[in-house]
């Protein structure tokens, strides 16, 4: 309590005595005996009534400890189980996780990872992908203000993501790495990477890169081959010793067939070898007849051109070319999509030549935008002329439905910088972003498609939409989300199909260590989003003719199977609904699995981030030194702290219990004695 509650106590305390005094001493002549009563009543009605008007505060403090959090993550992915260590993986979690001496030291808290990290269900060591780092930064948000030293179950082996040992080197607390996997080293000649593109062009030829690996001693001679269904498309001997470990090979390969077309390239291993399932990979690319031209036109520089650019041309299957107004007019014919960024007069005759040749375009306006001149030639929409300017962000219209569009968090993105005012629209639209201002959605479009007399457009209200991409990367590490979400609408502006009520998304093939995920909308007559579909997929093997049905689940704004577990093959599905609209497709599962490409532990690894991290790197044999290194750490102690309570005296309701009593007796008293 502060000293002047204090005060204003003892100060109310005189004051109510003094009233008191003054109407019972002062103004009555009553017996002096019967005074004191009513005085120490009326004082206590008058002190009761100034401390609830003062408030004072009491404060007391309750002290508890808290323990440090012992953090265990352990690799539940495949590499596990193929080097033959998910019992030593179990038996020593069981081991820390059961041992009562770390219990009582540590609030012990168990995590599995693989593609992703999350909170220990069950063991399976299953999972297709392992990506260390984000384990690292995952804990770093969990456990940032925390002493929380952290044991790591693993075998240092990653198939995604960013460099761990990086990640590691910004997650702030001590690290233990517990190394599964075997530290002897074999003879091994290995396909390390294997880069080709994913799409080529019928009767070309398309690139392929080849890294091959030997680790050994002894000089070894051995064939590199590559075939397709049995035959052969390319050979070459190549020589390995002590000195020469890697070699490279580039070639180009022909196409002839439009379609999913699968390879295999192996190396011939060494009659010693221990794993030789990394000496064979198969690969496939998807054979199309042509490539899609889009042309962007802007008479302005900005960021956002090349970031565009980039979004699309991540898809081999499309080509992105910067023109001016006046060189895209000869260009028309071979351009499959025209991008005009931030209009102005100058592009009147090519507004005038898309008109006249039906052609798709997609109009992009911004700060620098003639919106007088685009007024006057747009048929399908305008926007209301003013000086102003606003920041718009983006909301996802739930119900879009002319194609699957993925919510990427459009929410978290920066803001677009647009012209103030409210756009009208002449001819149906859709839109796929609303403009949303201070969070308050306002209805109006932001990115919007117009589909009439059977031509497409797309208007986007904003400019600089490279700083969605950037956003795009700082959430999720990596740029696919948006650059899928740039392909998507691109892909519609570019075809004249007829909409369908049930749209399906998907790739032509998948490698078997791919999370296999189709996805699927379905909109009811009205062509709006129906989140009660019963949606079911059937799945053919067309080589076993085997058969597979599941539903599909809702998640977010689209229906979803998971296929992961599928053996590799071709595949052949039809997703129906309970009123018979159906859409069919095909797909292939390319055989590879990146879990058991390793042969040993990454030991030097895991072992650097321990020393980096202050903490040291243990063998499944070395659970004891690491338990004794935990409980002898004097880091590790429990941390005393003091919780403070503040509680206002016009909570205590006793208080008002006891001015109440004292006016009731005082009314009863006085009324007994027949003085009221």
């Amino acid at each position: 309590m502060s000293t002047q509650s204090i005060l204003l106590i003892i100060l109310a305390g005189i004051i109510a005595l003094l009233l008191a005094l003054f109407q019972y001493k002062y103004k009555t002549k009553s017996a002096l005996k019967d005074n004191a009563l009513f005085i120490l009543l009326r004082f206590i009605t008058y002190f009761g009534v100034f401390l609830l008007l003062i408030n004072p505060k009491f404060e007391y403090n309750s002290n508890y400890s808290v323990k440090p959090n012992l953090v265990i993550a352990v690799d539940n992915t495949q590499s596990i189980s193929y080097l033959k260590q998910q019992d030593n993986a179990k038996s020593i979690l069981s081991f820390l996780q059961n041992n009562s001496d770390l219990n009582e030291k540590f609030n012990i808290e168990i995590y599995s990872f693989s593609d992703q990290i999350q909170v220990l269900d069950a063991l399976e060591f299953s999972k297709k992908q392992t990506n260390i780092s984000t384990v690292f930064r995952d804990l770093n948000e969990l456990y940032k203000n925390t002493v929380a030293p952290t044991i790591i179950i693993t075998d240092g082996n990653q198939t995604l993501g960013n460099d761990y040992q990086y990640k590691a080197n910004q997650y702030n607390q001590d690290i233990y790495p517990i190394i599964l996997g075997d530290t002897v080293t074999y003879s091994d000649l290995k396909i390390s990477q294997l880069n080709v593109n994913r799409y080529a062009y019928l009767k070309n030829k398309f690139p392929l890169e080849a890294i091959l690996v030997y680790n050994g001693n002894d000089a070894v001679v051995r064939d590199f081959t590559i075939t397709q269904n049995g035959k052969l498309l390319f050979k070459k001997q190549l020589s390995f010793s002590k000195e020469k470990t890697s070699e490279i090979i580039n070639i180009s390969l022909p196409t002839s067939t439009i379609g999913v077309q699968t390879f295999q390239a192996q190396i011939a291993p060494i009659s010693t070898e221990k794993n030789k399932t990394n000496n064979l990979k198969n690969f496939a690319i998807e054979v199309i007849d042509q490539k899609q031209k889009i042309a962007i036109v802007s008479t302005v520089l900005h960021p956002d051109l090349g970031v565009i650019k980039k979004s699309i041309e991540t898809n081999e299957q499309r080509e992105v070319v910067f023109l001016k107004p006046n060189e895209v007019l000869n260009q028309l014919n071979d351009i499959q999509l025209v991008m005009l960024y931030q209009p102005n007069n100058s592009f009147k005759q090519l507004f005038s030549a898309l008109e006249e040749q039906n052609k798709n375009k997609w109009v992009i306006s911004g700060l620098k935008t003639d919106w007088r001149f685009l007024n006057s030639i747009s048929k399908n929409y305008n926007l209301e002329i003013t000086s102003q300017t606003e920041d718009y962000q983006a909301s996802l219209n739930q119900n879009y439905n002319n194609f699957i569009v993925d919510d990427i968090d459009f929410e978290s993105f920066p803001p677009l910088k647009s012209n103030f005012g409210t756009p009208n629209f002449n001819a149906p639209y859709q839109t796929i972003l609303f403009k949303t201002v201070s969070g308050i959605n306002t209805n109006q479009p932001l990115l919007a498609t117009i589909d009439v007399n059977q031509r497409r457009e797309a208007i986007l209200f904003g400019e600089n939409i490279w700083k969605w991409r950037a956003q795009n990367y700082l959430n999720s590490q990596q740029f696919t989300d948006f650059d899928n979400f740039i392909g998507k609408i691109v892909q519609y502006l570019a075809s004249n199909k007829r909409k369908n009520r049930l749209l399906i998304d998907y790739k032509s093939f998948y490698n078997a260590s791919d999370n296999i995920t189709i996805n699927a909308q379905f909109f009811n007559k009205n062509y709006e989003f129906d989140a009660n579909a019963n949606l079911t997929i059937s799945i053919k093997n067309k080589e076993s003719n085997a058969l597979i049905n599941r539903p599909l689940i809702l998640k977010n704004n689209s229906y979803q199977v998971d296929l992961n577990g599928l053996d590799a093959g071709d595949y052949a599905f039809t997703i129906a609904s309970s009123d018979n609209i159906s859409s069919s497709g095909n797909f292939q599962i390319i055989a590879y699995n990146v879990e058991e490409q390793f042969l040993n532990a990454d030991v030097t690894k895991l072992q650097q981030i321990a020393t980096n991290n202050n903490g040291k790197a243990y063998f499944v044999i070395q659970k004891n030194e690491l338990l004794q290194d935990l409980l002898s750490n004097n880091k590790y102690l429990p941390i005393l702290k003091t919780n403070k309570t503040t509680i206002p005296l016009i909570d205590w309701y006793y208080l008002l219990f006891i001015i109440a009593l004292s006016l009731a007796s005082e009314w009863f008293i006085r009324k007994y004695k027949g003085l009221i």
